[in-house]
């Protein structure tokens, strides 16, 4: 495979990255991290892949490339955690599909720990790049982040245990995982090499999950953990006080990240930047008694979104008295709030209206693909066909309407346009791909 002459080649690939779930726009920061990353070589091929998981044999067609010379290309970005390996039990095979930037090229990156590191460098190069990823992702009131807030199981009381579903409960996420497993956390990784961490949150707590967790393995990104280890690792985290966010799927979970207030970059998206969808809220909000509180002020210090503050208890005994108030616009329902203080004055309460979330992989990435313009890449997957960019071109077009947008993703028509979509694959011969 010769590259001679084809000096836009990592252009091709930011082009291909921002095609997926989450939007990667181009500038030259972005790209000193896939010249970074990438070889000519291995950025020539996820540029010419399917947009879809996809066979080697299938890979081989598209990309024109050899299948004995591209396995070896595959088996290399999988190691680098820039191409995902998932293996179909069905006709015994692996799929592979291009990483997304995130979840994806960032975490998996400053997850690595074999091969040539230069781990300081690509810390900076993400932290400067992050600022553009957010108003890309979020400024359009989009609404699907790839994570979800799942709160402390016990900040829940037991008046509301039947609201409180398998899906939110971290216990139950361990339990029905058959796989397990424990790595570098990206986004302190990250802080600790530009030298902005400042919790005593620990670097190995990162949480996988069955086919995450089975990927992460076998390309040394995690080792594989005990269930008793890993109920462990959740208990250190509740008494770190961090907030814990699975990926946003009610079933099959793949990850649960353990995120603390000042390294996170889907918590800062929300408490620095202001985009309030950059993580997917549990189904529970703070509600603080006031005749409870004393305005001790330790919910706010902990509170990891800026969710809680002080206020004038209006007390004309004690002019200096201060009272808690949750910003409900902020407050993700973590419980980290509930768990720190020790008058019992807040509790979560569930939520007026019930969170909708994505029942499986398959439905969060059409679900994000929808509202950031790149269905059509899903529908029409091959890159080198003229036929397909033709008709990714028009339906495009057609779906990035604000309206149709809206519509499809409402509640009355977005189970009827899942049901769709799932058609669609099922005749493409993916129907494997919608149980993920």
């Amino acid at each position: 495979m010769s590259l001679k002459g084809d000096g836009n080649v990592y252009r091709r690939l930011g082009e291909k990255i921002d095609s997926l779930t989450v939007k990667a726009p181009w500038n030259e920061t972005w790209h000193s991290i896939l010249k970074e990353l990438y070889t000519a070589e291995e950025a020539d091929v996820v540029a010419k892949m399917p947009y879809t998981l996809s066979s080697l044999d299938r890979i081989a067609r598209v990309t024109r490339v050899e299948k004995r010379q591209l396995q070896p290309i595959l088996e290399r970005l999988c190691k680098k955690g820039l191409v995902l390996d998932l293996w179909n039990k069905k006709d015994r095979q692996y799929y592979y599909l291009s990483c997304p930037l995130v979840i994806g090229i960032f975490e998996f990156t400053m997850m690595r720990k074999s091969g040539h590191l230069n781990t300081g460098h690509w810390a900076e190069l993400f932290h400067k790049y992050f600022a553009n990823v957010y108003e890309a992702n979020f400024s359009n009131d989009e609404k699907m982040s790839v994570l979800r807030v799942i709160p402390i199981e016990e900040t829940i009381k037991t008046g509301f245990q039947t609201q409180f579903l398998d899906y939110e409960r971290a216990t139950s996420l361990i339990e029905s995982a058959d796989k397990l497993a424990m790595g570098i956390c990206s986004c302190r990784n990250e802080k600790l090499h530009i030298g902005e961490k400042k919790c005593d949150a620990p670097l190995d707590n990162c949480s996988m999950l069955g086919i995450g967790a089975d990927y992460m393995i076998r390309n040394n990104l995690a080792r594989e953990v005990s269930k008793s280890e890993m109920l462990e690792n959740f208990a250190r985290s509740k008494e770190l006080g961090l907030v814990l966010s699975a990926a946003n799927t009610t079933r099959i979970p793949i990850a649960i990240c353990h995120c603390c207030k000042c390294c996170c970059n889907f918590l800062a998206g929300l408490s620095k930047f202001g985009y309030v969808n950059c993580v997917t809220t549990s189904n529970f909000i703070s509600n603080i008694d006031v005749t409870l509180c004393v305005g001790c002020g330790k919910c706010e210090d902990k509170c990891p979104l800026n969710a809680i503050g002080l206020i004038s208890a209006d007390d004309p005994k004690n002019l200096k008295a201060k009272k808690g108030l949750v910003d409900t616009k902020l407050c993700a329902g973590c419980g980290v709030c509930v768990s720190v203080c020790s008058k019992d004055a807040i509790e979560l309460m569930p939520r007026e209206s019930r969170v909708i979330y994505p029942e499986s992989l398959f439905e969060m990435t059409m679900l994000a693909c929808l509202e950031r313009g790149t269905l059509q890449n899903q529908i029409f997957d091959n890159p080198q066909s003229i036929t397909q960019q033709f008709m990714r071109v028009f339906v495009g077009a057609f779906l990035k309407l604000q309206p149709v947008k809206k519509t499809l993703m409402s509640n009355m028509l977005r189970s009827t346009f899942l049901d769709v979509a799932k058609g669609i694959a099922r005749m493409q011969g993916k129907g494997w791909i919608i149980e993920l």
